[in-house]
């Protein structure tokens, strides 16, 4: 279930990222016929992923079932009183995934090749996002660049999910108050300059 659980977080993070990083570029023709607030199209993105996001969810509970009740392989796996905050952290890591996918669609209007390097970007984060292990493995094999995963945003939704999920570690309201400030931050920076490439990209893409 540990892996599970890190590769359900990863995969709507992922998918926002994407999705919301090739707006401009996707739907050039729609932007320059038609006038309407651009944020509704990765804002859109981002919903969509959401009723993605929660079929995999759905998937997750019943494998969570199964090996709860019918295998001892997660017999400790219980899930913490901080799952009431679960819709929160599922909020604040939309909103980093939105944030961050427009700034990478602003800069594609001038650097067009950047999109190739997306896909590759988002491989290679995930290796440093805790997905496949925990971040106490990292401190312990790797200590000396434990920070570059352990400061990671992407990390500490992870680590919260797990624990909100299945009780794993500790959980930490400095975690959760990181993740929420630096989700927040891209996202108030990317709704800025998404704004305001809307206006000239015509002339650039």
């Amino acid at each position: 279930m540990f892996n599970p659980a890190g590769l359900s977080c990863w995969n709507y993070f992922s998918s926002c990222l994407t999705g919301t990083s090739s707006t401009f570029k996707s739907n050039q023709g729609l932007f320059g016929k038609v006038y309407f607030p651009g944020v509704i199209m990765p804002l859109s993105t981002v919903i969509t992923n959401l009723i993605n996001f929660g079929i995999r969810m759905l998937l997750f509970v019943g494998f969570y079932i199964y090996f709860k009740y019918f295998t001892e392989a997660a017999s400790q796996a219980t899930p913490t009183l901080s799952l009431v905050l679960l819709p929160v952290l599922i909020f604040l890591m939309a909103l980093f995934g939105l944030g961050f996918g427009m700034l990478i669609s602003s800069m594609t209007t001038k650097y067009r090749d950047l999109t190739y390097l997306v896909g590759f970007g988002v491989q290679l984060l995930m290796y440093g996002s805790a997905v496949m292990y925990p971040l106490s493995y990292f401190k312990e094999k790797l200590p000396e660049y434990s920070w570059l995963v352990e400061y990671n945003p992407m990390t500490t939704f992870i680590e919260l999910f797990r624990h909100m999920t299945l009780g794993t570690e500790q959980f930490s309201w400095t975690s959760f108050l990181y993740a929420g400030s630096i989700s927040i931050v891209f996202f108030l920076l990317g709704l800025i300059v998404f704004n305001r490439t809307e206006k000239t990209f015509i002339d650039t893409v």
